[in-house]
C-alpha cells in the first residue's frame, strides 16, 4: 500500500495494514521509499528533475497526481511506473497544493497554485476548471508573499467531511477562506493571523478547525467564525506548518516546524526544527526526541499520518532531505531515508543551505 509524502498534498491515509511504500515528493522528482523487512531504503525514482511540491493520491482509483513547482501537473494510474502530464485549464504551472472530495458519484480533485488560483477537475485532471470566486474576496488587494516574485499562492486545500461543498483554502500570505457551495463562492474568515499555512478539520468534531500559520497555532470551534490563538511565535515551534489530528482520537495531534521564521533562516541557515504532540487539543505540547537527532538543522515541511486498524505511523521530511518514521504515537523515531534532494515548498531549502550546498542539492 502506497502513501505520499509531501508539502502541499494529502496529509493522511487510511489502509488495512502499515504502509511498505513512501512516495517523497522532493526539490528533484519523486522518491519512492520501500519497506523490505525491518528496514527502509529508496528503491527508485520519477519525474527528475522536477520540483514536486504535492502529491495525492485519489481515493476512488488509485490516479496519483503530482503538482510541480514550474512544471505543471502530472498523473500515474500504474503506482508512478509512467506518468503523463495533466494541467489542461491551469492557469500557472506553479502548482502548490492538491486536494480530493467525494461529492455522490462525483470525484472532484482540487488544485491551487501560484499566482493563488483556485481549480477543480471532475474526469481525474484531463480538463481543470478555474473557481474564480476565490479572488472576489475582499483581502484580496494585501495577499502578496516576502520572496519575489512576491505573490501569493494557495498553500494547502481541506474540506468539511460532513459536505464536500464546504473547502477551507489556505492562501499564503493572504488569510484563511472558506466557501459552502462547491467554490462557486468563497469568504474570508476573520479573526487569524493572514499568513495562513494550513487548515486542519477535526474528522470526528467537524467545526473544530485548526490553523497553522506564520505566527503559531490558532483554533476554532464554530467552522472558523471565531478564532483563539493556541501558540505564537515564542513556542518553541514559533513557526508551524505541518498539522495532523488523529482521524479517531480528537485531542491527539501532532505539530512540525522551525524555532523561527524563514527570514532569519537565511542569517543563521538553521531551522532549528522539532515535531510536537499534544493530547489535549494544542492546549500544552510536548517535544518529541526518542530517536530524532538533537537537533534538526532543516525545516520539516512535510508530515503525514498512515493509520491502520490499531495504531499509526509518521513520517515527516526535512529540508536536508532526511525523512524520519515515527511509531507508538510519536514515542519512538528512526531515520528511514537521508540524503534525498530538498523536501521543499518552493526556494525554502535555499535559505538554509550555502552556495556549495545548493549546487550539491541540484546534482542529487
Amino acid at each position: 500500500m502506497q502513501i505520499c509524502l509531501s508539502h502541499g498534498g494529502q496529509t493522511q491515509f487510511r489502509t488495512g495494514q502499515p504502509t511498505d511504500e513512501v512516495l517523497v515528493a522532493t526539490a528533484n522528482g519523486i522518491s519512492f521509499i520501500t519497506r523490505s523487512g525491518s528496514g527502509w531504503s529508496q528503491s527508485r525514482r520519477a519525474l527528475e528533475g522536477k520540483h514536486i511540491s504535492a502529491l495525492l493520491i485519489e481515493p476512488a482509483g488509485g490516479t496519483i497526481f503530482a503538482g510541480t513547482h514550474g512544471d505543471g501537473l502530472y498523473a500515474s494510474t500504474d503506482g508512478g511506473k509512467t506518468w503523463d502530464r495533466r494541467d489542461a485549464g491551469l492557469a500557472s504551472p506553479n502548482v502548490y497544493s492538491l486536494g480530493a472530495a467525494q461529492s455522490g458519484s462525483e470525484q472532484r480533485v482540487y488544485a491551487g497554485t501560484e499566482p493563488a488560483h483556485l481549480h477543480v477537475s471532475t474526469d481525474l485532471g484531463k480538463s481543470w476548471s478555474q473557481l474564480p470566486a476565490i479572488r472576489s474576496v475582499g483581502s484580496v488587494p494585501q495577499w502578496t508573499f516576502p520572496g519575489p516574485p512576491h505573490e501569493a499562492h494557495v498553500k494547502h486545500i481541506t474540506f468539511d467531511p460532513r459536505a464536500a461543498d464546504t473547502i477551507y483554502a489556505s492562501i499564503e500570505v493572504g488569510g484563511a477562506l472558506k466557501s459552502i457551495d462547491g467554490g462557486r463562492t468563497f469568504r474570508d474568515l476573520h479573526g487569524v493571523y493572514e499568513d495562513v499555512h494550513r487548515m486542519v478539520v477535526v474528522p470526528t468534531q467537524p467545526s473544530h478547525v485548526y490553523v497553522s500559520g506564520g505566527d503559531g497555532l490558532w483554533e476554532s470551534v464554530d467552522s472558523g467564525e471565531t478564532w483563539a490563538r493556541l501558540t505564537d511565535g515564542n513556542a518553541r515551534i514559533g513557526y508551524p506548518d505541518a498539522l495532523l489530528v488523529h482521524p479517531e482520537t480528537p485531542g491527539l495531534m501532532f505539530m512540525a516546524g522551525a524555532i523561527c521564521s524563514p527570514g532569519e533562516w537565511r542569517k543563521t541557515k538553521d531551522a532549528d526544527s522539532r515535531i510536537g504532540r499534544s493530547r489535549d487539543g494544542g492546549k500544552t505540547w510536548e517535544y518529541l526526541d526518542g530517536g530524532l537527532p538533537g537537533h534538526i538543522r532543516g525545516n520539516m515541511e512535510a508530515m503525514v499520518m498512515n493509520s491502520y486498524p490499531g495504531g499509526f505511523l509518521l513520517f515527516a521530511g526535512t529540508t536536508d532531505g532526511d525523512i524520519y518514521l515515527g511509531e507508538n504515537e510519536g514515542e519512538r523515531w528512526s531515520t528511514i531515508a537521508s540524503g534525498l534532494p530538498p523536501v521543499s515548498k518552493g526556494g525554502h531549502y535555499r535559505n538554509l543551505r550555502d552556495d556549495a550546498e545548493l549546487v550539491g542539492a541540484a546534482a542529487h
